[in-house]
């Protein structure tokens, strides 16, 4: 396995200068980094599939055990409050449950029962995409409960390490990272885990983007719970509009902090119309702020019709 594979040239690592095993350390890092750019296509494939499957109703669920398990966590925790991704549409399954988060339990991920479990009793399904991540691809916890999802009618996705892997094989969008050996042999919460950890960044973002989340490269859907947060949702409102930041935050305080409906809201409608508009458009503002621009012109032109029409009735 190629995650396992011991290299001769680490075998007097612990004797090395600690500035020496640092460089090497931070050389497998960027060489994991460099590892994702032949799987880009598959990425993107993986994340097209997934926001059609998704729609307004489906749920995104994450599957691992051990590092893959704490990444696949860490990643799906993000999507709440930087896209607004609604909790109850986010599944965990990790091997050993909660507790495992923080405290290892190694045998848990030999439970394949315990996936098969866990994806009934969330109830996965057609509309569901589940993410299984593994480095070594055989973890049994991870390929029951993709299988699983897979006989369910789940679109799956798989993010492993090693070729040849049963996780691979079990997921209709295959993700091989080729990571190969770690610089500590089969320490995979370095560069694997660095490589999965980069997948998860692209993949689940480009699924948000694909779902109308991201405007001009903003998080339009994200909650400003904090100050640094409200300043950031005023700036973005006064970009996309081309307002004034007071304008901004008055428009925001009448949103509740929405930045998509504040935006909508700067130019006339009332909060109960940029509803009405933004729910018409699927939550994406692009299209909302399009009808709002078609809207102005059809405006526009009927006012330049009414006043040339009084300019001919005049003596």
């Amino acid at each position: 396995m190629a995650t396992e594979y011991i290299s001769a040239r680490f075998a007097d690592l612990d004797a090395w200068a600690t500035l020496e095993a640092v460089e090497a350390m931070y050389e497998g890092q960027l060489a994991a980094v460099a590892a994702v750019r032949p799987v880009l296509a598959a990425i993107a494939r993986a994340a097209d599939d997934a926001a059609a499957t998704l729609g307004e109703q489906g749920r995104l669920v994450y599957v691992g055990a051990g590092t893959s398990g704490r990444v696949a966590v860490q990643d799906g925790a993000e999507l709440p409050p930087t896209f607004d991704w609604p909790a109850k549409q986010l599944v965990f399954a990790m091997a050993g449950g909660p507790d495992a988060l923080m405290m290892s339990a190694e045998g848990a991920e030999d439970d394949k029962g315990a996936a098969v479990r866990r994806m009934a009793e969330a109830k996965v399904g057609k509309g569901d995409v589940v993410i299984g991540v593994a480095a070594s691809g055989t973890t049994p916890f991870t390929v029951a409960a993709v299988r699983r999802a897979a006989e369910l009618g789940a679109t799956t996705v798989a993010v492993a390490n090693n070729p040849d892997a049963p996780l691979l094989a079990a997921a209709k969008h295959p993700i091989l990272v080729e990571t190969g050996g770690e610089v500590i042999a089969g320490s995979t919460r370095m560069k694997a885990g660095t490589a999965q950890k980069v997948v998860l960044n692209l993949l689940s973002t480009a699924i948000m983007i694909r779902l109308g989340r991201v405007y001009r490269g903003m998080m339009v859907n994200m909650h400003a719970t904090n100050t640094k947060l409200r300043h950031r949702a005023e700036v973005m409102v006064a970009f996309i509009t081309g307002c004034k930041a007071s304008d901004a935050a008055r428009a925001l305080a009448r949103a509740d902090g929405d930045v998509r409906l504040a935006s909508i809201m700067v130019f006339g409608p009332d909060r109960d119309m940029a509803e009405a508009i933004l729910d018409r458009h699927k939550g994406s503002l692009r299209r909302a702020l399009a009808e709002i621009e078609r809207l102005e012109r059809r405006e526009g032109t009927a006012k330049r019709g009414a006043k040339r029409a009084r300019g001919r009735r005049s003596p």
